[in-house]
């Protein structure tokens, strides 16, 4: 699949979410713009601290009228364990056959002390209510990034 640009439209996708059944791109088409943040693990200290600058600024993305949704490889359980102990106020997407994560280019090879595997590339993308993409923030680095993110939410 060819990578996807800034102004492309969002691949649809329908996911179990660790709120009850799923969620699907399209429902939201007219209606919100969408932070679509993958990261890699569930519980782990870069995807907690991401997952939980997100809650701290919760509001003002809603104030935005955006909402928030974390996408990783883990299942509905582990989502909502991780929730519970950080009480995070957004669903969490279980992608488990790792199919919208190809979709969205961000299933990547990486390398960890010296070993490769096939992962998810912390990536975010924000989506207007168009369903196209008007950021994509690749390679995220933690810090600073809700504020970033915030900054193109705001502008939409």
């Amino acid at each position: 699949m060819p990578e996807l640009k800034e102004g492309d439209k969002a691949p649809d996708f329908t996911l179990p979410s660790s709120d009850g059944g799923n969620v699907s791109l399209k429902d939201f088409k007219g209606k919100e713009n969408i932070v679509l943040y993958f990261y890699p693990k569930d519980d782990t200290p870069g995807c907690t601290k991401e997952a939980c600058s997100f809650r701290d600024q919760k509001k003002l993305f809603q104030a935005q009228g955006a909402e928030i949704f974390g996408v990783s490889f883990d299942s509905v359980n582990s989502h909502k364990r991780f929730i519970a102990k950080y009480k995070l106020p957004f669903p969490l997407l279980s992608d488990e056959d790792k199919t919208v994560a190809q979709k969205y280019g961000v299933y990547k090879e990486k390398s960890l002390y010296g070993k490769s595997f096939m992962g998810i590339e912390r990536t975010t993308f924000v989506i207007d209510k168009d369903s196209k993409i008007r950021k994509i923030f690749p390679k995220v680095k933690v810090d600073s990034h809700t504020e970033e993110v915030l900054g193109v939410v705001k502008s939409l």
